[in-house]
């Protein structure tokens, strides 16, 4: 009886392992229904004496989009420590709410998005960040001046796994690229009529420096894990557009934009995904492209360049006429 007993927990705890194992799996590839939540990434201190916090989100889901207005679901409050610890407690402020956050959320880990400048006498003040996905499910990341989230380019750089993952001690003192705009940042545009939009983009450091590791051909190296807990992409100068503020949908970009979240399935038309490499620059590192939406409406566009380190961001506004 003993034996037997000894012999049934075994397989019960085998079981229960491989439930486990099997609900963990699933929870990594679920495709929508999954919830959304704001990160704060770290600060670090401006030339001004003033001091620069960045913020991003991580959408559990990998094909479901957010679109969640400026408001009681989406907000940011300036407060004393723990004013908001209880997540029950609303802290909407109508005055305080909009810094700059996007409204469109895309799959996946959005790092180092935004950033807020806060100023020097901040103190223990905290810059809270309230975003409601899904009705069940509310997140808030509080953004303080503590001493361990103090961080540097070389930080961000290992936290998106730019240049392979190198911890090269050069990248503490990377620049991002430069990025300029052509034209105003404004625009009006009718349902239907593409809009072109150029920008010139230009990596100051040229660091990281651009190289090429060889392309995963065949089925084991394409879909062979990745060998560190972030997943890594190539060194290079890159441009994307995206959809800050507005439903993506609406909006279609010619030639198709690669993607700047963390997107690691193969073939997903992202820096982070196999058997991807990073495009030369178009000549004269004039970037451009058209978007033609089919909604009236107002949008926000923002435009992501980076050398695969570091960013650097422009917006431009599109309101959407019939």
């Amino acid at each position: 009886m003993r034996a037997r007993s000894s012999f049934s927990f075994v397989i019960a705890a085998l079981l229960l392992v491989v439930a486990f194992s099997a609900t963990a799996q699933e929870r990594r590839m679920i495709l929508s229904g999954d919830i959304l939540s704001p990160a704060y990434e770290g600060w670090w201190p401006n030339d001004d004496g003033t001091f620069k916090l960045f913020f991003g989100y991580m959408n559990s889901n990998w094909e479901e989009e957010f679109d969640v207005d400026v408001g009681q679901r989406n907000y940011f409050s300036v407060v004393e420590p723990g004013q908001l610890d209880d997540i029950t407690v609303d802290g909407y402020d109508f005055s305080q709410a909009d810094r700059g956050q996007p409204t469109h959320f895309y799959p996946r880990r959005n790092p180092f998005l935004f950033t807020i400048d806060v100023p020097a006498d901040f103190g223990e003040k905290e810059l809270v960040w309230t975003l409601q996905g899904r009705s069940s499910h509310t997140g808030r990341a509080y953004g303080t001046l503590k001493p361990d989230y103090r961080i540097d380019p070389q930080v961000i750089s290992t936290e998106v796994g730019g240049a392979f993952g190198s911890l090269d001690d050069r990248l503490r003192t990377n620049i991002p690229p430069e990025l300029t705009l052509d034209g105003e940042a404004f625009r009006t545009v009718r349902v239907g009529q593409p809009l072109d939009l150029a920008v010139m983009v230009k990596d100051p450091d040229n660091l990281p420096a651009r190289s090429q590791r060889p392309v995963p051909r065949t089925p084991e190296q394409i879909y062979r894990p990745p060998q560190s807990i972030v997943v890594s992409s190539g060194p290079g100068e890159r441009f994307s557009w995206t959809v800050y503020r507005g439903p993506a949908d609406r909006a279609t970009f010619e030639p198709t934009q690669m993607k700047t979240y963390m997107d690691s399935r193969v073939y997903a038309n992202s820096p982070w995904s196999p058997p991807f490499t990073i495009p030369l620059p178009p000549e004269g590192n004039r970037w451009s492209s058209q978007v033609t939406f089919d909604t009236p409406g107002e949008y926000v566009l923002r435009g992501i360049a980076s050398d695969g380190s570091m960013f650097t961001y422009q917006n431009v506004t599109v309101t959407v006429t019939r």
